[in-house]
């Protein structure tokens, strides 16, 4: 079994006075796919911005390779090899594709890494490359959703974040980014850690998973045990088994 290369152990997370994570803890090892579920509201995204540097903890510890991060500053994680492509995507609209990508390797000094992993990310989401000099906004939901896994792959990075890729795209186009994300896993070795509310799209991917309620887990297990489970049907997989 690999090492954990993320951990999170009792992290508690305010907005003001108010507590959205209680104690909660993870683990992701070297090579995972590991997903959180959960409902609007569970603590899903604040998780993912705290392991980012985009949020600092109230409480608990998160090591990333076994040294404690959560006063790292966001910036300092990416080099680290932290990346994120968040939620509603936040492509520079008013940028062409081409800068939007460039932008993730804002961090990396050799230019010559840099244009391999650019060409190769043109391998995986060719539209990228054919449209490169179009502004970032014309771009349709899919191909900003593309661009922006790219601009965070840009960065090189050990665990990729993903925070709700699936977001107001059409089926097939979920299907196909999904299967892009387990070509790149499979590929490169790169860790994920995925939010996601289509559950199940989210658990065939996934080596494991975790479920969250309120800023709490309140499961954990394989992909395929959570597939399996009663409690995860009932809540996030409708009538289908």
């Amino acid at each position: 079994m690999a090492a954990p290369l993320l951990e999170i152990e009792n992290l508690r997370v305010k907005y003001g006075n108010v507590e959205v994570l209680h104690g909660i803890g993870l683990t992701v090892r070297q090579g995972e796919i590991v997903t959180i579920l959960g409902a609007n509201g569970a603590g899903k995204s604040t998780t993912l911005r705290a392991i980012s540097g985009l949020l600092r903890p109230s409480g608990g510890e998160i090591r990333f390779d076994g040294k404690p991060v959560h006063s790292v500053p966001a910036h300092e994680l990416v080099k680290l090899g932290i990346a994120q492509s968040p939620e509603g995507r936040r492509i520079f609209a008013t940028l062409t594709v081409r800068e939007n990508l460039m932008l993730g390797a804002f961090t990396r000094r050799d230019k010559a890494q840099s244009a391999r992993t650019l060409a190769w990310i043109h391998q995986l989401f060719p539209v990228l490359k054919n449209r490169g000099e179009q502004l970032a906004g014309t771009l349709s939901g899919g191909e900003q959703q593309m661009l922006a896994i790219g601009r965070a792959l840009m960065a090189n990075p050990r665990v990729l974040l993903l925070d709700e890729p699936s977001l107001g795209l059409a089926p097939l186009l979920v299907k196909a980014i999904f299967q892009t994300l387990r070509e790149i896993n499979q590929t490169t070795g790169v860790t994920i850690v995925l939010v996601e509310q289509n559950a199940r799209a989210a658990l065939k991917l996934a080596h494991r998973g975790y479920v969250m309620e309120v800023g709490r887990i309140v499961l954990e297990d394989s992909a395929e045990a959570l597939l399996a489970d009663p409690r995860v049907q009932k809540a996030y997989l409708g009538a289908r088994a």
